[in-house]
């Protein structure tokens, strides 16, 4: 054909290039870091069949040029077409199967469509397209459907050998016919789904890439990153290959195993140790509830320390209950209702701040443990000390000293776990903690800024082997939370779950892994430096912030001399602040309206301002969620932070060039003056806040 030409390599000045449709047309094309990467595939755009879609397997995906003319349909067939390919190569010598490529190409742009934006949606809805019509219809392609069938194998002219999918494509199709970014979102909590205008979550971020955001939200979650994003892209169509080559169910346990010897390997960690993967940080507790209870026979006491500082739903799963009103595996239960199987526990919180409010100090709270402890040993009962190292608001407890004390005591029946949900520590730290027989729970979500609901437990060769010796079963009521495949293979415990696999939970973790991976490549003289370097920027810049108060005191730069050896849990990573406006602290639910302000694009709330104005209105800047604390006794508040994230150094450290890496820290350290800017500039625009 003539005139076909691909479509990067064409911008001739036609309608479709004028200026008002310019700035649409870049906003849809940003959203390509959504579509797959496939190797030696050209899109090629035909001005002498404006209306032609056709797929070239293996080569090309022709689209008439009257489709970029309404460039959310030309993102839809493209999107589609793509993943054909992306089929149509997994099948290898099967060519002729070619209806797993239409059917599972279809499920994709079904779930596809459903995440586009309200605006984007309604651009298609008078729209008579043959992909539109089935999505819109909500139709699954019936194998039987000789119609359907035959319509879509007009996109690429094949004939399809089998008119129905083998029985071994079902799992397949089921678990990997999905977008990267739907996957990145479930099998974990509701609050992981998106709103239908600005595509974020309850936590501000999105399961794909958000460039065109300012990120210093790693103490509470993170939009993937581009980087990550693609690796984990890339995973899925790896994963599909080698499903149709070598069977889903090998396929899916080769790579959960994969991704718990990358962890072994990033934090050197002992073959022996175990690794469980969790949706959550509460789900990992529930799970140390779930161990604690098959191990010991003696009652039960969870001694929680920095209780107002945890999960929200971490005291309702120690003490064996519910703690949403749905599970990761998608079972609808009641919220603080008892899980069948769980026997009764005593739980003993120890808050980091009193009643009124103010930071207790580390003796204080080394005292409280130490007598709950010992309260709890005189009981004659087992004892699961909960530690913290870490908080939200960057509070570790107790002290190394009360450990030190808790060691003298004799015939202590006791497990501590170590709360390194934030993971703000080397791998020292953790290996320092295994070797004492702690366990361990960390996400990949929080500091190495993987996707929202990564959790894991990291357990010591000790408990892997006690847990190995015992026959009992865990709770029968964990059928609804977990799969048998997420719990090491070794265990009889975890015989009784159900069957299936939580591709969410293992795509997240691949995502968080890509990003500790790129982390620790960055020399460890340079990324120390880095930290520190940023960290004390951050701090200077509250501090110097007449509006801003932060609620730590002056160990930012102390703890870093503090210990002969530097490491990031000797450093302030996470700065919380109170915010004022005509010296009053903000009210809580003023504090949680300029945190969704500030991650909001205000443009249109400033027109007629001047240009630097409007700029800084519109720029995103995602921060810390908002945490409730009592800015006195009598008043309630709530702090915002900015923290310190793994990819302010590995982002940094992209060419590997020393000057450039300082300079790329230094860009970053002025995206948190913009972002101090901005939050001035909702306050002296106090309207916005009403």
């Amino acid at each position: 054909m003539t005139n076909n030409i691909l479509i990067e390599n064409q911008y001739k000045r036609t309608s479709l290039f004028e200026k008002e449709n310019v700035n649409y047309l870049v906003r849809i094309l940003k959203r390509f870091n959504t579509v797959p990467k496939i190797n030696n595939i050209n899109i090629i755009t035909s001005t002498s069949e404006p209306t032609i879609f056709k797929i070239v397997p293996n080569k090309s995906i022709i689209i008439g040029s009257s489709f970029l003319n309404k460039p959310i349909l030309a993102l839809v067939y493209l999107r589609y077409g793509i993943e054909w390919q992306l089929w149509y190569k997994a099948l290898n010598a099967e060519k002729k199967d070619t209806i797993l490529c239409d059917i599972a190409a279809l499920e994709v742009i079904r779930i596809f469509y459903n995440l586009l934006p309200k605006d984007d949606k309604e651009k298609l809805e008078n729209l008579d397209y043959l992909l539109i019509n089935l999505i819109k219809n909500d139709t699954y392609l019936n194998t039987e459907s000789s119609l359907i069938n035959e319509e879509l194998q007009s996109f690429h002219g094949l004939k399809n050998s089998n008119t129905e999918l083998k029985e071994s494509w079902k799992p397949i199709v089921e678990n990997l016919a999905k977008p990267t970014e739907y996957m990145l979102m479930s099998g974990g909590d509701l609050r992981l789904n998106i709103d239908e205008i600005h595509l974020l979550n309850k936590y501000g971020c999105r399961p794909f890439p958000r460039p065109d955001a300012f990120t210093f939200a790693s103490s509470t979650a993170s939009s993937v990153s581009n980087f990550a994003f693609d690796k984990t892209d890339k995973v899925r169509s790896i994963l599909i290959r080698n499903s149709l080559k070598k069977g889903f169910q090998n396929t899916t346990i080769e790579f959960s195993e994969l991704l718990k010897n990358n962890l072994r390997h990033i934090f050197k960690l002992n073959e022996e140790c175990e690794i469980i993967f969790s949706p959550s940080g509460t789900d990992s507790s529930l799970q140390i509830a779930a161990i604690t209870q098959i191990i010991s026979d003696k009652e039960i006491t969870h001694i929680l320390v920095a209780s107002d500082e945890t999960g929200s739903g971490v005291a309702a799963a120690l003490k064996g209950c519910h703690f949403e009103n749905t599970t990761a595996l998608n079972y609808p239960i009641k919220k603080d209702t008892k899980i069948e199987g769980f026997r009764d526990v005593d739980l003993i919180q120890i808050p980091f701040r009193d009643q009124n409010g103010a930071l207790k100090s580390s003796n204080q709270l080394d005292q409280e443990v130490f007598d709950a402890v010992i309260t709890t040993k005189n009981q004659g009962r087992h004892i699961v000390l909960h530690t913290m190292d870490q908080s939200k608001l960057g509070y570790q407890s107790p002290s190394d000293e009360f450990i030190k004390k808790l060691n003298t005591l004799e015939d202590l029946s006791i497990q501590i776990i170590v709360d390194g949900s934030q993971l703000r520590l080397d791998p020292k730290d953790i290996q320092n903690y295994l070797n004492k027989g702690y366990i361990v729970t960390i996400t990949g979500s929080k500091f190495f800024t993987g996707p929202p609901y990564c959790g894991a437990l990291i357990l010591p060769k000790s408990v892997n082997k006690l847990i190995q010796s015992v026959k009992n079963t865990l709770p029968k009521g964990l059928t609804q939370y977990y799969n048998r495949s997420d719990w090491p293979t070794s265990w009889f415990c975890s015989n009784e779950l159900s069957d299936g696999y939580n591709y969410g939970s293992y795509m997240r973790w691949n995502a968080a892994v890509v990003e500790m991976d790129r982390y620790y490549k960055t020399p460890i003289l340079y990324r120390n430096m880095g930290i520190e370097m940023f960290c004390n920027f951050v701090d200077d810049s509250i501090k110097e912030a007449t509006f801003l108060q932060p609620i730590y005191g002056d160990e930012t730069k102390t703890k870093s001399y503090s210990s002969k050896e530097f490491g990031i849990r000797n450093i302030r990573t996470i700065f919380p602040f109170f915010i004022f406006k005509n010296n009053e602290v903000l009210s809580v639910d003023k504090v949680k309206k300029l945190y969704t302000l500030l991650n909001s694009d205000l443009s249109d709330q400033f027109e007629g301002s001047s240009l630097e104005i409007i700029r800084l209105a519109a720029q995103k800047c995602h921060i810390g969620q908002a945490v409730n604390v009592k800015y006195t006794t009598e008043i309630e508040s709530a702090i915002l932070r900015i923290s310190l994230g793994a990819r302010v150094i590995s982002e940094s450290w992209v060419n590997r060039d020393i000057s450039l890496f300082f300079r790329n820290i230094e860009l970053q350290m002025s995206q948190i003056t913009i972002t101090i800017k901005k939050i001035e500039l909702i306050l002296n625009n106090p309207e916005l806040l009403d």
